[in-house]
């Protein structure tokens, strides 16, 4: 921050705006220039610190992040009703930051985690068994079959089995042989050879578009030494919904006494993928948790692990950040083919990217998507961009990458955690009742009034850097050890609340026949 007071916070020396922190209300001068709000503003709201004129250029982060729709005051209140998103420079300067991106990269001792090692040699932080829907239709015998399973208590016997998760979906037939098959592909086969899946079931109709029998020919040609044998049921073939749920509770009977021989060994912290995460942001999000979760993302690079962002239309508008540490052209143009396919993307379904920020959003002082995405992307820190990934795609290139994917969190959760994220860090400012599995979710609060409203929802308060003036750096360690922790079997408070299953949502694209 580049100066802040108990009344305001200045981000950028040519920023034109400041943040409240507390509010303030009708009546007050927050910026002590003889300047009274005409009316309340909540906190993380946004005060001008000049006068701007109609159609001037709001700047914040020190990027601009939308333009007055009419004028505006020194002191005033700037929000939608005065501010709207504009169209942003496209000049990108591709690796003119490289270098001292790479002097970002910090140097750190090795540390190590308790984990599950592979027979192929990959590494998970889970030890579950996973049951995936190939269509809509099997959805409910794997439900049934597996709130049995945990009824009936069978898995107090297993101490090394962490759970089963139950992915089913909408879709599956009555789809496009283009992207969207290609994307629910990648992603049903994304999650079966998860390295935190001990074993995987496909359960499927028998008739429909994504056939069973293509995924054992896809098993079969890649020689998945992850999963001993392919495991498959069809309820058209098994004789119905109920002898299939039976048929699903006696195979995983069968395979629970050899995913308990798994055992935690001691691992490298080079071997974890972690996805980052935001959602209900508000206007602490780019001051707090973000950039917490930034350090926490080049500690990680200094580690040789991966931090994987996402979420394309909520980084638009800030992708020169990203592109101007790409690590080769190559990876730039990748970026900026995701960027113009999500531009044509949405004007083909006659909408907006600025239609982004939520009213969630606004309420906390968000409001443009171009200040939605600069706050967003200050979660992928300062270390250079190595790769960009399509949706699902798997995640092999150490340090900050990043994956193309939906805002939508739950969808994007998914593509990541398919690509081999072995957790998600999910920073939010309004609240989110979020988890995932197999790879568990640890959510870090942006304030500490949402620290204390939903306190078995978040596992990490950042309001701290503002009300007690707890360094960035320090909150990035402390969310890396809590990573740690986690990735050793420490469960969040999402797993401890059963979240996860409903949270498996593929990306569905392409024309529903």
């Amino acid at each position: 921050m580049t100066s802040s007071t108990s009344k305001h916070i200045v981000l950028n020396p040519i920023d034109t705006i400041a943040i409240l922190p507390s509010g303030a209300k009708k009546g007050d001068d927050p910026l002590e220039i003889g300047a009274s709000l005409a009316n309340n503003v909540m906190a993380g709201h946004k005060i001008a610190l000049k006068d701007h004129a109609e159609g001037d250029a709001i700047v914040k982060f020190g990027e601009i992040i939308g333009r007055a729709t009419s004028a505006i005051v020194a002191g005033d209140h700037v929000h939608s009703h005065n501010c709207a998103f504009t169209d942003h420079g496209q000049d990108y300067q591709i690796g003119k930051d490289l270098e001292t991106a790479k002097a970002a990269i910090p140097s750190m001792k090795p540390r190590s985690f308790m984990g599950y090692r592979r027979k192929n040699g990959e590494v998970g932080t889970r030890n579950m068994i996973a049951l995936c829907a190939t269509v809509n239709c099997s959805a409910t015998v794997i439900q049934h079959a597996s709130q049995e399973l945990l009824a009936s208590g069978v898995l107090d016997q297993y101490e090394n089995v962490d759970g089963i998760v139950g992915l089913t979906h909408g879709t599956g037939c009555g789809m496009s042989a283009q992207k969207g098959y290609e994307l629910l592909e990648r992603v049903l086969w994304g999650y079966a050879t998860h390295p935190n899946s001990g074993a995987t079931i496909f359960v499927g109709l028998g008739c429909e578009m994504m056939q069973i029998a293509r995924m054992k020919s896809l098993f079969d040609a890649k020689n998945q030494s992850t999963m001993e044998t392919f495991h498959s049921l069809a309820i058209q073939e098994v004789g119905g919904t109920r002898q299939t749920i039976d048929a699903i509770k006696a195979k995983v009977l069968e395979l629970l006494p050899e995913v308990n021989k798994a055992k935690r060994e001691e691992c490298s912290v080079s071997e974890l993928k972690i996805a980052l995460q935001c959602g209900g942001s508000d206007g602490f999000s780019g001051i707090t948790a973000n950039p917490a979760l930034g350090k926490t993302t080049d500690m990680l690079a200094g580690l040789g692990a991966t931090a994987i962002l996402s979420e394309t239309p909520e980084i638009y508008g800030a992708e020169q950040l990203l592109l101007r540490r790409a690590a080769n052209k190559d990876i730039a143009d990748k970026l900026i083919s995701q960027v113009k396919w999500w531009e044509n993307y949405v004007a083909i379904n006659e909408g907006s990217l600025d239609n982004n920020p939520s009213p969630g959003n606004k309420a906390g002082g968000l409001t443009t998507i171009l200040e939605k995405s600069l706050g967003a992307t200050a979660k992928s820190g300062s270390t250079p961009l190595t790769a960009v990934y399509e949706y699902a795609e798997k995640v092999t290139e150490p340090g900050f990458v990043y994956m193309d994917t939906p805002g939508y969190d739950p969808v994007c959760a998914t593509g990541q955690i398919a690509g081999g994220a072995h957790m998600v860090v999910f920073t939010t400012g309004r609240g989110s009742a979020f988890g995932s599995k197999p790879a568990p979710t640890i959510k870090v609060a942006t304030n500490d009034m949402l620290f204390k409203q939903m306190p078995d929802d978040m596992d990490i308060n950042c309001g701290d850097i503002l009300s007690a003036g707890v360094s960035l750096e320090a909150k990035g360690a402390e969310i890396l050890d809590l990573i740690i922790k986690v990735a050793s079997g420490e469960k969040t408070k999402s797993e401890l609340l059963g979240l996860g299953d409903n949270e498996f949502v593929p990306w569905q694209v392409g024309a529903v026949m």
